[in-house]
């Protein structure tokens, strides 16, 4: 095979590469930027706002993670994720019962209005804490892909100076000489 053909075949190659990447980029920034715009705008229609500074529910040490969120409204993957392990769980914790063992409380005392109180309050708690950390998840896959797409923004660049160079080289390359 000449060299020429060879180098121009690699070159082309290395062009298409960079193309995709700036495409894959591209799609992952965006993505990116969906994930963080729907994290951000249904934390926000929840109106979820961390207990004020001054409250016990802040001051309490197995609070101590909300300080840094005092008084603010839930709008990121991150105040999700610590209203939902430092808040709602410490909750739940309290109250000392998973939402299967207040379920079977209920089964087992069908007519206590306690007992099924206890069993929406728990059922809630956990609905509330699991969405919550859902929204979390979400914001840290928004993340994943926005440093994914710097990463192929970066190896797009890189191949495109390599092409660059490849097609260079290709106009100094004799057309007889071989691999």
């Amino acid at each position: 095979m000449r060299r020429k053909t060879f180098d121009g075949l690699l070159t082309s190659v290395g062009a298409i590469l960079t193309l995709t990447l700036v495409a894959a980029g591209g799609l992952l920034m965006w993505g990116a930027q969906f994930t963080s715009n729907e994290v951000h705008s249904q934390l926000a229609q929840q109106k979820i706002t961390f207990p004020a500074k001054n409250s016990p529910e802040i001051t309490a040490p197995e609070f101590a993670a909300m300080k840094q969120y005092a008084g603010q409204q839930m709008t990121t993957g991150a105040q999700a994720e610590v209203y939902a392990d430092h808040f709602i769980a410490n909750h739940l914790k309290a109250i000392g019962l998973t939402y299967s063992q207040a379920s079977t409380l209920v089964r087992a005392h069908p007519t206590s209005t306690k007992d099924a109180a206890l069993e929406q309050s728990v059922f809630q708690g956990t609905t509330l804490r699991s969405e919550l950390l859902e929204a979390y998840g979400f914001s840290v896959l928004g993340t994943i892909a926005f440093v994914a797409s710097i990463v192929a923004f970066g190896l797009a660049a890189v191949m495109a100076v390599l092409s660059v160079m490849g097609f260079a080289h290709l106009r100094r390359v004799s057309p007889t000489q071989q691999i």
